[in-house]
């Protein structure tokens, strides 16, 4: 991934704010999606871009739709 890759940073701070606004670790919600803390730390740094089925998972247990994250 290249260093100044927009998308990854967006996404993974949309995910951050709205796992915060329910209120959520990032150790549960990596529990309830089945992947480690330290993978959903660098998600939501923008490090690691998620397939498309992490991020179908991580939209459902944040309860909102896949779009949203967008």
């Amino acid at each position: 991934m290249r260093k100044n890759a927009v998308l990854p940073k967006k996404l993974g701070k949309k995910i951050q704010k709205v796992r915060k606004d329910k209120g959520m670790s990032q150790e549960v919600v990596a529990d309830k999606v089945n992947i480690s803390r330290a993978y959903m730390g660098f998600i939501e740094q923008g490090r690691n871009v998620p397939s498309v089925e992490i991020l179908e998972r991580i939209a459902r247990i944040l309860g909102i739709p896949l779009k949203d994250l967008f």
